[in-house]
This record gives structure tokens, sequence and C-alpha cells, in this order.
């Protein structure tokens, strides 16, 4: 029972060492090694006193502290596709900024143009039945996912780039926040893109959107976002500008892993006659895939891009 716990070490000492001294004879703890017996009757005799339990490194949110695959075997065809559907936002789970563990992130506000190639994990049992960003019950028997800028919810096509098979996904949750993922899905989409047993998978996502005033016999047909309404004439993204080409390569490298559009690296003279690379996105031509790229390079801490004219 709790209340039968010393809490404090320095009350254990004392209590234990009272227990023992009714014990020990008159006068015993006056003689010259009293102190010595003493301590090591303290010692040996708080060496039996049970300790407080310490809390179970799995108390808090989740359940299990490992996250893991379901013990029963799910078929891929008995797996429900997605549908996509126009969508209606709140701030569940559109806070922005937000921070994880230290570092900040930035919810996007379109996902209009968005597109990105990376590594994809997925998410089990540890996280089945609790609450997701926004509010919703994660099921891993159903296709859902996280993301860590995209609003929720939204569609995205997802291709598994090793064996070329896609899916449909709802976002609707916030993550991955450990190494160099850019979605995590749920166990039964990782099961439908065919790489559930390998815990990782090379992918393609691309952003589906349903715009509300389609044609009703047009829903039914998703949309890739592509175009935005507003207009600009070539503009550019300048992410960076580079004394070293390597450097000036390895980021346009990234770059081409965020978009289709082009990105380029241009040799330049500083006002001081340094020998610069600049590394620029584009030519772009409408303001809503412009406000997208931002938000992707800013993501993946590639800085925070600008708009430049040519």
């Amino acid at each position: 029972m709790r209340g039968t716990l010393v809490d404090h070490p320095v009350q254990a000492m004392w209590a234990c060492a009272s227990r023992i001294k009714t014990t020990m004879p008159r006068g015993a703890l006056f003689g010259v090694k009293a102190p010595l017996i003493l301590l090591l009757a303290v010692l040996a005799g708080c060496a039996s006193t049970p300790s407080a339990k310490q809390p179970s490194p799995n108390a808090g949110r989740y359940q299990i502290s490992q996250d893991r695959a379901p013990t029963r075997v799910l078929d891929p065809s008995e797996i429900e596709e997605v549908v996509p559907t126009a969508v209606t936002r709140t701030m569940a789970g559109n806070r922005s900024p937000y921070e994880v563990l230290g570092k900040r992130y930035k919810v996007m506000s379109t996902e209009e143009g968005y597109f990105e190639r990376g590594v994809a994990s997925w998410y089990g049992e540890k996280f089945h039945g609790h609450k997701t960003s926004n509010g919703e019950i994660f099921d891993m028997y159903k296709v859902s996912a996280a993301h860590k800028s995209l609003p929720i919810p939204s569609f995205l096509r997802v291709t598994n780039l090793d064996n070329n098979r896609s899916i449909i996904v709802r976002v609707n949750d916030r993550g991955p926040f450990h190494g160099d993922r850019i979605i995590d899905l749920s166990y039964a989409a990782a099961v439908k893109l065919g790489y559930a047993d390998r815990g990782t998978a090379r992918v393609e996502l691309e952003a589906i959107v349903v715009k509300t005033d389609a044609p009703r016999e047009r829903r039914e047909q998703p949309q890739l976002a592509r175009v935005g309404s507003g207009k600009i004439a070539n503009q550019y993204l300048q992410v960076g500008a580079y004394s070293q080409r390597g450097s000036a390569h390895e980021v346009a490298e990234l770059l081409r892993g965020l978009t289709r559009q082009p990105v380029k690296i241009e040799e330049v003279r500083s006002s001081e006659g340094q020998l610069l690379h600049r590394v620029r996105i584009g030519p772009l031509n409408d303001l809503a895939e412009v406000d997208s790229l931002k938000a992707r390079v800013a993501s993946a801490n590639l800085g925070t891009p600008y708009t430049v004219s040519e």
C-alpha cells in the first residue's frame, strides 16, 4: 500500500536506524567503535528495505513502448480504398507553427502543387485506438497517413518507387519526427504498397485536390493539383548562393526530390568579386505553387527561399 512506503531517503535511514537501535544492548553505541558499528548496521538493515516501485517505461499516452505490426494477417484485397472528396478544414491539426522535440514546423497554406520523393515508414499497434492530430481515432487496419506540413485533412497519391504500386491516402495526423522520412503511412497502407514487412520504402507523393466547384458527375474522378488560379510571370525561387559548387549541387539534388519544376545552378560574381553558385527553382507561373514550394523547402531545412524575377 502507498501509505506504508517511506519516500524520502533521509527518513528511511532514520527509520532503519531506529529499528536497529532498539535491538542493540544498552551502552553499545557509546564505545569507540560505535559509529562504525551503527553505520554497518544501518546499511545492512536498509539493504533489505523495499524501495518505491519505479514507473513503467510504457507509462503515458501509449500502452506499449515499441511500435509493431498486428498479430493477424491483413489481406490487401480486403483493405478499403480511399476516395478523395472536397474538404472543409478547421484548426484541428492545423495549428501553425508547431513544435515537436524542440523543432518548429509550419503547416502549408495549401497542398496544391505538392510533390515530393523520399522515404516512407509505417505505424501500427502502438498508436492503434489513439487520437490523431485532428482528433480522429487512428485505425491501423484502414488507409491513412501522417505528414509534417500538409494541411489536415488532405489527400495524396503515394507510389512505391520500388514496385510501382500506387494508392491514395488521407492525411489526418502529424509525423514522422525522426530520421529522414517524409511520411508515415498506416500499417494497412504499407500492406497495400507492399513494404509492411520491410518497414520503409522509397515513395513519390503527389497532392490530389477535388475542387468544390467541379460538376457533380466529375467529382468521382480526383483531380491532381497542377496549377492554381493566381498567374505570375516567370518567377524563380532562390534557395541559396554557395561558394562551393559541391554544396550547390547537393542542395539542388535535394530540391529535385521536392519538385518536378526545373532546378538550376548559375555562377555569378558578388559585389566583392567572389564566385558564387546560385541555386534556383523555376521558372514558376503560379502563386499557389510558389507558396507550396516555399513551405516544402523550409520544411526540408533547406533555408527560407525568396522570389526573384528574370
